[in-house]
Formats: structure tokens, C-alpha cells, sequence
């Protein structure tokens, strides 16, 4: 069983859960902290991309640098 069809009747248990489990003081908390992680992962996802990316564009471009120097 995948996990990445849970549907809308499982994203309501699992949130009825949530709540039963933390109470509803603490589960916007969460929430907050949920999303900050999050983001935390997809930026630092975008950096490990890009990052790879700038690497081969400096590496054409010194290649070619090179090349013109010679």
C-alpha cells in the first residue's frame, strides 16, 4: 500500500488523530513547524540543484576560458 494515495477520507483520520493525540492548542504548533521544516527541505533541495547546476556552468565556462587563452 503506497502512501502516496491517502485520500481524503485517510488526510481526515490521520487529522482527527493528530488532534485527539496533541489537542487542539498545540496543533496549529505543529503546523507551524511542519511547514518550517518543509521549507527548509525544499529550499535546501533547490540549493543541492541549482548548486550542481552553477558547478557545470563554471566548469564549461572555465573549460572554454581555457581553451580561448591556449
Amino acid at each position: 500500500m503506497p502512501f502516496g494515495n491517502i485520500g481524503i477520507g485517510g488526510l481526515v483520520l490521520i487529522l482527527i488523530i493528530a488532534l485527539i493525540i496533541f489537542g487542539p492548542a498545540k496543533l496549529p504548533e505543529l503546523g507551524r513547524a511542519f511547514g518550517r521544516t518543509l521549507n527548509e527541505f525544499k529550499g535546501a533541495t533547490r540549493e543541492l540543484v541549482n548548486g550542481d547546476a552553477e558547478d557545470e556552468k563554471k566548469s564549461d565556462s572555465s573549460k572554454t576560458s581555457v581553451e580561448v587563452n591556449k
